[in-house]
This record gives C-alpha cells, structure tokens and sequence, in this order.
C-alpha cells in the first residue's frame, strides 16, 4: 500500500533491457518506470518494436531486466532465483497469449486445470473452481472437447480460463485479440472485464488496437522503449462513456489521444527548422 493510499500490485522501476545486435547491443527497454494498482485493467500500446512484448514478459516473470527492477505484490521477481520465480510465477500471475498454448490431447476442462494438475492437486481439492471457471468463460457445452474442436474465440476463452484458474495476482495479456475476429475479440475483452468485476482482477493486456485498449481503465503508451504518456480512459469520456467501458465513444477518445501525441511529437520535429526559417 503506497502512502496515498493506493494498492501498488506491479511495478517496474527504471527498467532497462538491451538485446545483443551485430558487434553492440540493441536498447528496447531504457528506464521504464510504471505502476498498475490491484483491481486496474491497464493497456499498454505501442508500435511494433517499441518494446511492449519485452516488458509484459518482463512484468510476468518470464525474463529479467539488465537494471531496474520487478515487483509483484511486494516480491522483487528480479532477485528471484529462476526456480523461485517460476514457482511465483506458476501460483500467482496468469499469462494470455495470442495464440492461445493450449495442450491439444487435453480436453477444455483439462486445459483450465492443468496448473492444478502440475502442482500434483488431487481432483477433489479444485473440481469446484474448475466447475465456476467454466462457467465464467461460458465454455461448459464444450468442456470435453479439444482444441482442435474449438473456434478461435473458444480456444482463447480456455486459455483465459486457465490463466484465471489459479486465481492469479495480476493476469498478463499479450495481443489476446491479434488472432481474433471482432465478434470473438469483443468476446474476449468482455470476460476480461467480467472477470475484473467479479473477481477484482487485475489485468495488463498489451495491445496495438485502440478498440481493444478502450476497454481499460488506463492506457499507456510505449514509444522507442520508453513510457511517452498516460490516459486515463474514463477521464478523457463524457456521460455513458466514463462508466461503460465497451462504449464506442471511448475508441474515438483514445485514437483523438494518440493523433494529439503525433501531432505534438510533429511540431516538435518542425520547431528548430521554423525557427531557422524565420
């Protein structure tokens, strides 16, 4: 609990990432600092190679930073040994890919329990959490089937479910829609924000798509490595838009954000050559 009385859940502190590059390196990640508060759904956008993919796998355990640190929940995952961080990571953040990782012998259900199958749980000790994942991603007429069975949508939904499962402390999302059409995209921004209201979830979704990142309650955008800005999504909206987060009015407020930022990153570029003009 920070001293404003806000839950910090995750944050990255100063964050740097370099990838070797021909004889140097390649900096993709240079000081990133953000914070996400427990319960928050926060989007964060950028171009591709911006860096985005680099610090959700950064957030979530799977690599570590070059300086700057980590923290979930109060655990810095960046002085974790690897073993210790991936038991963290196993029993307290749940990952979304874009291609969904589901096991293909495994049926739907097994594909949810699958963190309780490979922390040795008995059946018994987790039939009813399976039971009410299930349900929350509406995929009980499909519970015995296998991937292949299964629509896009359908997949991704039993790839949320599993994540969910283990009742996470932050669930990470990386371009869950990307490989979706938008009736199943829209499906799947839906349970994200059903589950953040049952459940209290706390999600960080990366994203390219303003539609998709409309849905959170922050936006950050990521541009050559570095945080370049915030918005608060319901802030930026007027009436229904501030409290309904599949409002279209809110995709027009976060790409009239954005355009503002091309603009001021074009003025900028254009000052020192007015200035020598005039």
């Amino acid at each position: 609990m920070s001293d404003n009385g806000r839950e910090v859940i995750l944050a990255a502190r100063d964050v740097v990432k370099d990838y070797p590059q021909g004889d140097g390196v390649q900096r993709v990640l240079d000081n990133v600092t953000l914070e996400v508060d427990a319960g928050r759904f926060v989007a964060i956008m950028g171009p591709s190679g911006s860096g985005k993919s680099t610090l959700l796998h950064l957030l979530g355990g799977l690599d570590t930073p070059d300086a700057g640190s980590i923290t979930l929940d109060g655990t810095p995952l960046s002085s974790l040994s690897d073993d210790a961080r991936t038991t963290l990571r196993r029993q307290r953040i749940g990952i979304v890919y874009q291609f969904f990782n589901l096991v293909p012998v495994l049926t739907t259900a097994e594909n949810i329990a699958l963190p309780a199958v490979i922390a040795g749980r008995r059946e018994s000790t987790y039939r009813g959490r399976l039971e009410e994942i299930i349900e929350l991603v509406d995929l009980g007429p499909h519970r015995d089937k296998q991937p292949s069975q299964l629509s896009g949508g359908q997949q991704q939904r039993a790839a949320i479910g599993r994540a969910l499962f283990i009742e996470p402390a932050v669930l990470l999302a990386d371009e869950p829609t990307g490989n979706l059409d938008l009736a199943s995209g829209a499906e799947v921004l839906g349970l994200f924000l059903d589950a953040q209201r049952s459940m209290g979830q706390t999600i960080v979704m990366v994203t390219h798509d303003p539609r998709s990142a409309a849905h959170a309650d922050e936006v950050r955008l990521l541009r050559d490595g570095r945080v370049l800005a915030e918005l608060d999504v319901a802030r930026a909206c007027r009436g229904a838009a501030r409290t309904d987060p599949t409002h279209e009015a809110r995709s027009r407020a976060v790409l009239r954000w954005l355009e503002d930022l091309d603009a001021g990153a074009a003025g900028r570029r254009r000052a020192p050559l007015r200035a020598a003009g005039g």
